[in-house]
């Protein structure tokens, strides 16, 4: 699983949501999204201009943890039925 981790950073660095919107250029309401882990998909653009503005890489507000739960993996019903070609 993905999480961002960016308001874990910008707690530790004592930046606000609102300066890093000034900094990067990026609407408060996208930041406040990205800083909630409430994005599903990950604009790299977006990524790149919050890394730049904070001078951090993209590993300081993302990490990745494997799934050991299985919520990945698709029971036999949720899968697409074989096409005939």
């Amino acid at each position: 699983m993905v999480r961002l981790t960016l308001n874990e950073y910008l707690d530790e660095q004592k930046i606000t949501r609102y300066e890093l919107a000034k900094r990067s250029g990026i609407r408060f309401q996208i930041i406040d999204n990205y800083y909630k882990n409430r994005v599903v998909r990950y604009d790299s653009d977006v990524l790149d201009r919050i890394c730049t503005a904070l001078g951090c890489e993209l590993g300081d507000i993302i990490s990745y943890q494997k799934d050991t739960q299985g919520m990945l993996q698709k029971s036999p019903d949720q899968r697409p039925a074989p096409r005939d070609f």
